[in-house]
């Protein structure tokens, strides 16, 4: 029995912190996201991006949260998912940067 109780305590404290850390947004994806958020309402703000251009942008923003959303549906953000969603948002990155210094502005 007294082997029992601390081997039962390991598995209740898994069971109540795995499934909390679960659904948890990564730090970076979410940082990244968010200051790509801002870059595009900025570039909205200054006349750098066309209403087409944000809206496309901001698509393109909603999408990776869908991918997010459905890696993390399994509970667990895996190293691949991770890469994949970090390869999204430097093209993400890329476009935005694109679009804002294309020769097209709103007017």
């Amino acid at each position: 029995m007294k082997v029992f109780a601390p081997i039962l305590g390991l598995v209740i404290s898994a069971v109540i912190i795995l499934p909390a850390h679960a659904g948890r947004p990564d730090p970076r994806i979410a940082m990244r996201q968010r200051h790509q958020h801002a870059r595009i309402a900025h570039g909205v703000k200054s006349g750098e991006l066309t209403k087409t251009e944000a809206k496309d942008l901001r698509g393109d923003q909603k999408e990776l949260r869908k991918k997010e959303q459905a890696y993390k549906a399994d509970g667990e953000l895996t190293k691949d998912e991770r890469k994949d969603l970090h390869k999204d948002l430097n093209e993400n990155s890329k476009e935005i940067y694109q679009e804002k210094h294309d020769d097209e502005t709103r007017e």
